[in-house]
């Protein structure tokens, strides 16, 4: 295996050893093929990043700045659109989905008992994914999950018009569109009502979502390393992004990467955004960025975790925790092994990756090794 590390880390002998020694045993394992993660302190004063991946072949060299598919971290840049253009009028978080939807994309997407309860949805249904709504990835009538093609490597694209039929004709609504005023709601990921907020999006602003990120978020925040796969990045020069696998084979799903509308960035771009959506940075006014966490309803299809407004929230127990107590880790992750999370009880920022087409609960149990390693 080889180890890189960035030359301008920033801290003590013992935290650099210790996570270089996390990266080299991630890498080498069975069921892993390279792995790529960096930290810092919220102030930026420490930081360190590194990745390792294995010796003598034609791919990508797993170095900290390469760039690599972010899975659904993306929901992190969706909802931070959201929020901006709800700050201008744009849209509205509690009007109905068909304010901003054509009937011929509502009608009939929630129907439950013989009650098509799609006029209930509002934009902030979708962003907590507490409508309802199945996950157009997930088990479906008639064809294997999206899930189960991308474990075997299996390339293929779909449309928005692809996910709305599979929505309405091959799954079910788990549950009625939840009352947003009751205390908890119930709560299940879903795709599906991501997708609709894009779309939401580029119907309330008359423009697409590739535009709207460029000119809303890694323009003015600078992020020349993050780019939809329908655009180009800022910077033209960046190494090709790290490709996926499958345990150690190589897999090609150029396709799918294309359909999910999931962004392309580096580990160093993500921890700029998740210190600037941290403070506020992104937004008119800076506590707009508490819409985030308003609410923690727990997740049915993945219970350790919570969430509120195109966040999760993860609760690290007393025994992986560096300190005395439970701490939090406030974030995304992706299906491939991608994580973005803030820890407040350290303040740290933690991003990485190990790019597997199947890899949804190894980013927890790396980022708790790492609070461990940072806390000493």
């Amino acid at each position: 295996m080889r180890t890189f590390a960035t030359p301008g880390n920033r801290v003590t002998d013992e935290v650099n050893a210790g996570l270089s020694k996390l990266v080299q045993s991630l890498s080498a394992k069975p069921g892993l093929h390279h792995v790529s993660l960096a930290l810092s302190s919220a102030d930026g004063q420490r930081h360190w990043a590194g990745g390792s991946g294995p010796e003598g072949t034609d791919e990508p060299e797993v170095r900290p700045e390469a760039p690599f598919f972010i899975a659904s971290i993306t929901k992190r840049f969706i909802i931070t659109l959201v929020l901006q253009a709800h700050e201008r009028g744009e849209l509205d978080l509690d009007a109905p989905i068909s304010t901003y939807l054509p009937a011929s994309v509502t009608t009939g997407l929630h129907v439950r008992r013989g009650l098509d309860r799609t006029p209930q949805i509002t934009v902030r249904h979708l962003a907590s994914h507490t409508s309802g709504l199945p996950d157009f990835f997930e088990r479906r009538r008639g064809a294997a999950s999206l899930y189960r093609q991308l474990r075997a490597g299996h390339d293929t694209s779909w449309t928005f018009e692809d996910v709305l039929t599979i929505t309405r004709e091959q799954q079910r609504p788990h549950f009625a569109p939840q009352d947003l005023t009751a205390a908890t709601q119930r709560a299940r990921y879903s795709d599906t009502g991501f997708q609709l907020l894009i779309r939401i999006l580029e119907n309330a602003t008359s423009s697409t979502f590739p535009e709207l990120l460029t000119g809303r978020i890694t323009g003015p925040l600078g992020l020349t390393h993050t780019w939809h796969p329908a655009a180009e990045p800022a910077e033209p020069d960046l190494p090709a992004p790290l490709p996926l696998h499958a345990r150690r084979r190589r897999v090609d799903v150029g396709r799918v990467i294309a359909s999910t509308n999931d962004l392309f960035s580096t580990t160093d771009d993500l921890l700029a955004f998740e210190r600037a959506l941290v403070a506020g940075q992104p937004f008119e006014d800076p506590n707009t960025r508490h819409l985030l966490t308003e609410r923690r309803n727990r997740l049915r299809n993945a219970p350790v975790l919570s969430y509120g407004l195109g966040t999760m929230f993860f609760k690290v127990n007393r025994l992986m925790s560096p300190l005395r107590g439970p701490v939090t880790l406030v974030g995304h992750s992706g299906s491939t092994g991608t994580w973005l999370f803030t820890c407040p009880e350290l303040d740290l920022h933690l991003t990485g990756t190990v790019d597997q087409t199947e890899a949804r609960s190894l980013p927890f149990r790396i980022m708790a090794a790492c609070l461990r390693i940072w806390a000493g």
